[in-house]
């Protein structure tokens, strides 16, 4: 650990210093400024830089040039991964460094129990000096940020004309396109903010979330061209146990084409989607037909979403060079969990499988990451709050669950580090995925449907594309026993528990 503490001090030994410090004989090496950018339900198959299904698709439209550019100066996770795969209980694992049954927040609606018991990454921010600043969503219910100042959407926010709630009590209105509103105030803030001490700006998107509503300057853009279709979506899943077919997250039967899709009358007057409504009168499309049309409706505006959010990476790139501040700020772009795009003929997340359980997680490090890095070791959100508080030079408290991400950013991944992800779904009636935990190592996938007894284990290596449940199958006899030896092994040290799970009785939650 101190030759990693020693390669850090000497990357940052070359930038810029600080003036001299008052009761010191020498200049004072200048702490790293860190901007967070955090997306919702963005995808890593839908960047360019990651190379997964939809990637060169996304580099030849260029639809994520800027995401593209930061990893191609700094490095990419290629094993990052969420350990409950829904927006709130996300966001309370990366505020926590815990998982989901530590810091109480498990489903939706989720209110981070805030209190002197439960420390959160600004409080160890704040503790090292720095100021720090939200703006964008927060969707933890009525528990307030603990940022030194903040502007949130309430809940899951509006696309257009969005309303805020800001940390004086306000509610703030707004005109405009929300990705755009929300880098707008993300740059204002860094023009005003306090030049002499470091800062944490947290630039959390709203997009790309459902609806999916693309700002104006794309409503049309790629109406000429047709996203490439997964191979499994028509999966059948047909080794799966009941689960999978239980669901209700299908892009054939339960994707709406009214609050979807925008086919409805009221939509073919907007002129966004005059074209769209009059094709579908046109097609009256049925069975698989309408399922691959609805895909392709369904990923044209995901992805005019998703270039929204690209376009204001770049504009806050611009404004960090043009405040001469980007060779000592660590930019990091991140989601809070993986989404399907039309695998197993899927959208949303929640399940352990690859799709959702895979969050992109990419650092621009000037002098500490080597440009065009690619990490294997298994990171998981739990991770975040230590990596940010560690970056910054603080302290975290005794207990998180997770690690400092700061030695393998250096180049000296731990001898010890994690070979396995646990992760934890406890279910809630939005889309009926039912309740599971499992394991993840480089090779398996194990998962329990605890509701239901049963088990699915699936070869990453044979099947990547998880189709094949082999659990069943006595040539992996012992895979299971190790597999499930490891699944207690991290529920013993993370102390969770069969007996920590919500009864969310016959009351429907809002929000996904």
């Amino acid at each position: 650990m101190k030759a990693v503490k020693s390669l850090i001090l000497l990357a940052l030994s070359a930038l810029p210093l600080a003036v001299h410090a008052a009761d010191a004989q020498e200049p004072v090496t200048k702490k790293p400024n860190i901007v967070f950018i955090f997306s919702d339900d963005h995808s890593l198959q839908t960047i360019g830089a990651y190379g997964a299904r939809l990637s060169e698709f996304c580099k030849e439209n260029n639809i994520t040039p800027n995401i593209d550019k930061l990893a191609d100066e700094g490095g990419l996770f290629l094993n990052s991964f969420c350990g409950n795969s829904i927006c709130s209980p996300s966001r309370a694992t990366v505020m926590t460094g815990l998982h989901s049954h530590a810091n109480g927040v498990m489903t939706i609606p989720g209110q981070l129990p805030i209190s002197k018991d439960m420390w959160t990454y600004p409080q160890g921010l704040r503790d090292a000096g720095y100021q720090s600043y939200l703006v964008g969503k927060w969707h933890l219910d009525k528990s307030k940020p603990t940022f030194d100042s903040w502007l949130i959407l309430p809940g899951q926010g509006e696309y257009f004309d969005p309303n805020f709630r800001s940390s004086d009590g306000k509610v703030v209105q707004t005109k405009g396109y929300v990705s755009d509103i929300i880098a707008d105030n993300a740059i204002d803030w860094l023009k005003k903010r306090d030049p002499s001490k470091p800062f944490f700006l947290a630039v959390h998107n709203k997009a790309p979330h459902r609806p999916w509503e693309p700002s104006p300057r794309y409503a049309n853009w790629l109406d000429d061209v047709e996203i490439p279709e997964p191979d499994t979506l028509f999966d059948d899943y047909s080794t799966r146990e009941s689960p999978a077919s239980e669901q209700q997250m299908s892009i054939g039967k339960d994707m709406g084409l009214s609050k979807d899709l925008k086919v409805d009358p009221k939509d073919a007057k907007n002129p966004n989607y005059t074209a769209r409504n009059a094709e579908f009168k046109k097609l009256q499309p049925e069975g698989p037909a309408l399922t691959k049309w609805k895909y392709q409706q369904y990923m044209k505006d995901y992805l005019r979403c998703v270039k929204s959010v690209d376009d204001n990476v770049g504009r806050i790139m611009e404004e960090l060079k043009k405040e001469g501040i980007d060779d000592n700020t660590i930019v990091i772009y991140s989601a809070d969990q993986g989404f399907f795009n039309g695998e197993h003929g899927w959208f949303d997340k929640r399940w352990i499988y690859d799709e959702s359980l895979h969050m992109p997680f990419i650092v621009r490090w000037p002098g500490v990451v080597k440009p065009g890095t690619r990490f294997t070791p298994f990171i998981q959100n739990i991770d975040y709050a230590e990596t940010f508080v560690d970056m910054a030079g603080g302290k975290v408290p005794e207990g998180l669950h997770g690690h400092s991400l700061v030695p393998i950013l250096s180049g000296e991944t731990p001898a010890d580090w994690r070979k396995s992800v646990y992760y934890h779904y406890y279910g809630e009636p939005t889309h009926h995925v039912a309740k599971h935990y499992g394991v993840r190592t480089d090779r398996y996938t194990l998962a329990y449907f605890y509701d239901k007894n049963v088990w699915e284990l699936y070869d990453n290596e044979k099947d990547p594309e998880q189709l094949h449940n082999v659990y069943a199958d006595p040539a992996y006899a012992k895979v299971i026993e190790e597999l499930k030896a490891e699944l207690t092994r991290l529920r013993e040290l993370y102390k969770d528990s069969d007996a920590i799970v919500p009864d969310f009785g016959k009351k429907k939650k809002k929000g996904n």
